[in-house]
C-alpha cells in the first residue's frame, strides 16, 4: 500500500459531531469550531429538528464542510432517491447502512452520482462481539467483529461506495485489503485525556487511528464536553500532527 499523502492539515481529519438537540446550540459550536475542524457531522437528532437549514448554515460559513450521517437503510429505490436529494444539499459525505442487501449500497452510489461521497456503515462502534452473538450472527463474527467489518467493507467497495465507517482498530486492515483510496472514517475516538466511561466499545486515540490509516475521525464528546471546545479541538489536531508513523 502506498504511503498516505502528508499535505492534509491536521484539522482536516477532524469531523466534529453536532450531536445536539437544537439549531441554536449547534450554531454556537459551529461558530466556535469553524476553521478548527474539517467537517461537521449532522446526525439524525439535529437533522430531524433543523432539517436542511443547518446544512445551509454550515455551507454558507464556508470554513468547514458537512458530513450528513443519516445512515440510510431502506429498499434500494427509496435509498437511491434519498441519496439524490442529499447530493442536492452539497454535502461532502453521507452514510448508508451496509445492511443485508448489496443492491441497497449500489442504489446509494447511483443516487449520489459522484456528487457526494457515500460511506457504508459497517458495524457500529457501540456494538461488541457479545452483541453480535446475541443477535444471532455466526460465531466467527461474534468472536472477531473485525471480520464482519471487513466483509461489509468489501461489499461496500464492490457496490461503488467511496469508503466505510469503521473503528480505528479496523482501519489498517481495511486499507491493506481494499487500498488507500478507499476511505476509512472512524468514530469512537478518545484522546489520552478522554473519559472511557461511555457507550463506545471499540475506541482508539486520534494518533493511533491516523497511524492505522483513518482518513477522518468523528469526535464529539471529547470536544463538546471540554471546558474550552476550541482549545480541545486544537489539542487533538496537535496530537494528530505529532503522529509520524504513517502506514505504508
Amino acid at each position: 500500500m502506498e504511503p498516505r499523502p502528508v499535505d492534509k492539515a491536521p484539522r482536516d481529519y477532524i469531523i466534529f459531531a453536532l450531536d445536539l438537540p437544537g439549531e441554536d446550540e449547534a450554531k454556537k459550536y459551529i461558530d466556535m469550531l469553524s476553521g478548527r475542524v474539517g467537517l461537521f457531522k449532522v446526525g439524525l437528532e439535529l437533522f430531524i429538528q433543523s432539517g436542511p437549514a443547518i446544512v445551509r448554515h454550515i455551507k454558507e460559513d464556508g470554513r468547514s464542510d458537512v458530513f450528513l450521517d443519516l445512515k440510510l437503510h431502506d429498499i434500494p429505490a427509496t435509498v437511491e432517491r434519498a441519496m439524490a436529494r442529499i447530493a442536492d444539499l452539497g454535502v461532502a459525505f453521507a452514510t448508508v447502512h451496509c445492511g443485508e442487501n448489496p443492491d441497497m449500497l449500489k442504489a446509494a452510489a447511483a443516487g449520489a452520482d459522484g456528487r457526494v461521497g457515500v460511506l457504508g456503515v459497517t458495524v457500529l462502534t457501540s456494538v461488541s462481539g457479545d452483541h453480535l452473538r446475541s443477535a444471532g450472527f455466526l460465531p466467527e463474527f461474534g468472536d472477531d467483529p473485525r471480520s464482519l467489518v471487513l466483509k461489509r467493507a468489501r461489499m461496500a467497495k464492490d457496490a461503488g461506495c467511496d469508503g466505510v465507517i469503521c473503528s480505528g482498530q479496523e482501519a489498517r486492515r481495511i486499507k491493506k485489503a481494499l487500498g488507500n483510496d478507499f476511505k476509512a472514517v472512524t468514530p469512537g475516538i478518545r484522546p489520552f485525556s478522554g473519559n472511557p466511561s461511555d457507550d463506545q466499545q471499540r475506541v482508539v486515540t486520534p494518533a493511533a487511528a491516523v497511524a492505522a490509516g483513518a482518513d477522518y475521525l468523528v469526535i464529539g464528546r471529547p470536544i463538546r464536553d471540554a471546558q474550552d471546545p476550541a482549545a480541545a479541538a486544537e489539542r487533538i489536531a496537535d496530537e494528530i500532527d505529532a503522529c509520524k508513523k504513517w502506514p505504508g
